[in-house]
């Protein structure tokens, strides 16, 4: 019998979050979708932010150090005319200034916009979750200190303009563009900066998140769909992690003593991929290549992420990485 607060369940599903709640609104629905208290995300939001939340339920919430680290894509609107303490439209303006004609030349703003690509020293929002001293930097913020956070290094690896607008409400003009960006990497501060290098303040209007790693918009379903659907919405993990993946059912009592695997007990499959639903044997290619030194594999049981082993190539077998009590749905 599962204990209080413990559903038994362990899979990964992916949410489509609406504008105006925080990521961890987004968590506590799904704790009482799936009466699971063990829910967790894989990449905060923003309240003005909607788009792909990775969610993790029950033991899946072990996967949470592999998803994290994914590069993402955004499609964002900025206005300029103004710079607030946010960096987006929910907070105070701080500065105005007049917004010059060419900013509304599509030209100009591609050549812009597609300007970001690259790597760049960002300091994050002052208003943001990064901790200062142990303390989140918008706690600080709220409190009335000072705050100066170091910059970190992003990359830019795409970025192209949309569409070029006007704001309904000012009449201010309205770069919308898609990027794909590095962990860590802060929109509301690529928009501050970009507005800055070109001498006229901006902030964040709009945005939302299309991708999460492999987890995309369609991927996703909205908290009211999750509600219907409930462990129906549930991702494979398989594809989401992106690893081979090996077939061991016969194996299944050593993974789950949490033993050692020699490679011919691990036999490797390549990735599935978005279109692969069953997520069986058949569908999938085996793999050609050996395993490499130190690389994560997906140990499948019974049709369930059991576990995540990695080689050791001096030894020649597969150690094990993460063995979850509780074997994650696939889809």
């Amino acid at each position: 019998m599962a204990k209080r607060g413990q559903s038994g369940l362990s899979l990964l599903v992916g949410v489509d979050k609406p504008k105006g709640m925080t990521s961890h609104d987004v968590v506590n629905c799904c704790r009482r979708v799936f009466g699971e208290r063990r829910v967790g995300h894989t990449g905060t939001l923003d309240p003005l932010a909607s788009g792909v939340l990775p969610i993790c339920v029950g033991p899946a919430t072990r996967l949470d150090n592999y998803l994290t680290g994914h590069d993402k894509r955004y499609r964002a609107t900025m206005r300029f005319g103004s710079e607030t303490d946010t960096d987006d439209a929910l907070g105070t303006v701080t500065r105005q200034a007049p917004v010059p004609g060419r900013f509304a030349d599509p030209s100009f703003a591609e050549e812009q916009v597609r300007s970001l690509v690259g790597e760049h020293d960002q300091v994050p929002p002052r208003y943001s979750a990064v901790k200062l001293q142990g303390k989140k930097a918008y706690e600080r913020a709220r409190a009335g200190q000072d705050v100066q956070l170091p910059a970190r290094r992003i990359r830019v690896l795409e970025s192209s303009l949309v569409a070029v607008g006007a704001c309904p409400e000012t009449g201010l003009t309205t770069w919308e563009f898609d990027v794909k960006v590095s962990k860590g990497t802060y929109i509301r501060s690529l928009v501050r900066d970009l507005g800055r290098a070109l001498e006229c303040p901006a902030h964040l209007l709009e945005l939302r998140r299309l991708s999460s790693g492999l987890v995309h918009l369609q991927d996703c379903v909205s908290l009211e769909e999750l509600q219907r659907r409930g462990v129906e919405a549930a991702l494979d993990p398989v594809r989401v992690l992106g690893l081979r993946c090996a077939f061991a059912d016969d194996a299944a009592r050593f993974v789950e003593a949490g033993a050692k695997l020699f490679p011919d007990q691990a036999k490797l499959f390549d990735p599935p991929h978005a279109q692969d639903f069953d997520c069986c044997t058949s569908s999938l290619a085996p793999s050609a290549a050996a395993p490499a030194d130190g690389e994560i594999v997906c140990i499948v049981i019974a049709n369930r992420l059991k576990a995540l082993y990695r080689y050791d190539a001096a030894a020649a077998l597969f150690r094990p990485e993460c063995v979850f009590s509780t074997p994650i749905a696939r889809r």
